[in-house]
This record gives structure tokens, sequence and C-alpha cells, in this order.
């Protein structure tokens, strides 16, 4: 009978702790147990925008940040920054999980970045978000998310704010899976952004060489090569990552096309100060004060 009780017991431990688990994963999107703290008065505002999009047949949001000072000199214009998500993220994903707010206002104060109009797509396809897929970042079965980002929505940026038209000041990067669709969404549209970057991204996607940016580069033409400005980092942590990350980068070096790489502690994960949120909140400094040096020259 004690045997019978403590079998049943288990079980209900078993049971309670793999809903609890599957919860926490699939639910909630397994949260970060140690996210970076958010300074309160960084006097930048996070919102979100709506647009009818033809691409995906449907209202499509985004979110924008403005710079400061954005709303007092009505002739001033400025470059672009777009943001693209990872797995089971969504356009809130920057300002919600990886305090950008507090990223942006640093690299202002220190003038490592110019004001910029900061834009972060939902890159969803029409499965939505799940943490058993990554987004498409292409055109494909589940949607035109690849003209979504690339073409459309800089067009409707271009017209709903002061933008500055040159593709030189336009940059398109992203975490993870965002990482991989910054590259196979940039690489064709290099009319539209210039300086391209990736944090624990991949550059060999499952769906096929079509839409993998170690063989879509290797078709630039040498005027495109030569346009093309590449930031590039990995937890050492992501072994997987990392090695497709280290890959691209000898592609680059091969093609002569500029860029920097670097491999830093940590990655994906779900605590410390290394780890997860915290290692995308950290690097984005690096790559956001490269993509300023870039607006500079």
């Amino acid at each position: 009978m004690k045997i019978s009780k403590f079998l049943i017991s288990l079980v209900g431990a078993i049971a309670l702790l793999t809903t609890a688990g599957y919860y926490y994963v699939f639910i909630l999107g397994a949260p970060q147990l140690d996210p970076p703290q958010e300074e309160a008065n960084t006097g930048l505002k996070f919102q979100l925008a709506t647009f009818n999009s033809q691409a995906m047949g449907a209202v499509r949001n985004y979110g924008v940040i403005l710079p400061p000072g954005y709303d007092k000199n009505q002739q001033k214009r400025y470059p672009v920054i777009f943001l693209l998500h990872g797995g089971h993220d969504d356009a809130r994903a920057y300002a919600d999980k990886y305090a950008i707010l507090d990223v942006l206002h640093e690299l202002y104060q220190s003038q490592k970045l110019p004001p910029s109009i900061v834009i972060t797509p939902d890159g969803n396809d029409n499965r939505g978000s799940s943490p058993l897929y990554d987004p498409d970042y292409f055109d494909g079965p589940n949607g035109k998310v690849g003209t979504l980002i690339g073409s459309e929505l800089v067009q409707v940026v271009k017209s709903r704010y002061r933008t500055l038209e040159e593709p030189q000041f336009w940059a398109l990067g992203g975490l993870s899976s965002g990482g991989w669709g910054a590259f196979n969404i940039g690489l064709r549209h290099l009319n539209n952004f210039h300086i391209l970057f990736s944090h624990s991204g991949y550059f060999t996607d499952n769906s096929g060489s079509q839409n993998s940016p170690q063989q879509i580069v290797q078709q630039l033409s040498i005027e495109d090569r030569k346009r093309l400005r590449v930031y590039l980092d990995a937890g050492l942590n992501d072994t997987n990552l990392l090695a497709s990350t280290k890959d691209f980068k000898e592609t680059l070096n091969k093609l002569g096309i500029a860029h920097v790489f670097y491999a830093f502690p940590g990655g994906h994960g779900l605590s410390g100060a290394d780890i997860g949120w915290n290692y995308f909140h950290k690097h984005l400094k690096d790559s956001l004060s490269y993509v300023g040096e870039q607006f500079k020259k």
C-alpha cells in the first residue's frame, strides 16, 4: 500500500513538473530568469503601429522608436535601423525583453550612434509564433515575409517618417533566427540596406541554399560586395551557431566584403550575465556602435 501511494505521488509530481515545464517553455516562451534591468528615464518611447500589408494579405504591426528631438526639428532626416526578432518573439520583443531603449539611450549619450529611427517588425509568418519553429524570413508557402520586411515596410517607413533615403543610412540586423533573417532578406534588398548585422544567428537554412546567406552572398556583384558592411557575433556557448558564423566570416574574407566578427562569452539560455536576453542586450551595444560608425562615414 505504501509503495502504491509513493508511486501515485511520484507520478503526480512528474505530471505536475511536466505541465509546469510545458507552460513555461511553450506558453510563456521560456522567459529569462534574470532579465536586463531597464532605466526608467531614457526619454525614449516605444510605440506599436500598423499597416495594411499586400505581401501578407493582412494588417501587420511593427514597433517604432523615434530619436530624441524628432518632433522639434521638422526639417531633419534620420538614418534607419530594422531589428528582427528571433523565434517565439514579436514586434515588442526588443522593448520587452532586451531593454532596447536603454541601449539606444546609452549610445546616443556617448555619441556612438547618431539619433536614428528604429523599427522592430513583426517577422512571424502565417503560422504565427511558436517555440517549435523559427519564423520563415523569406517568401514561401507560409507568406511573403521577405517582401514584407525587405521592400514593403521600407516604403511604409519612408512614407511615414523623415528618413534619409540612401541605403548606406539603412541597417538591418537581428538576433538568433532574426540574424539569419536579416541576411537572408538584406542580401536580396541591397538597394534598401547596405549595413547588415547578426547576433548568434546562422547562415545555412534547412529550407535550402535559396534561403542560405552563405550561398546568396557568393552571388553578389563586385559592386554590391564593395557597398556591403557586416557585423557578426556569436556566443561561445552556441557551438553550432558560432561555427556557422565563423564559416560565413571566412566567406566574407574570400569575397573581400568589409566586416567585423566577435566571439563573446555566453549565448542562448535562461539565466546568467552573458546568457539569453542579457547576451543580446549587452551586444546590441556593440552591433549598433558598429552601425553608428558606418552612418558617420
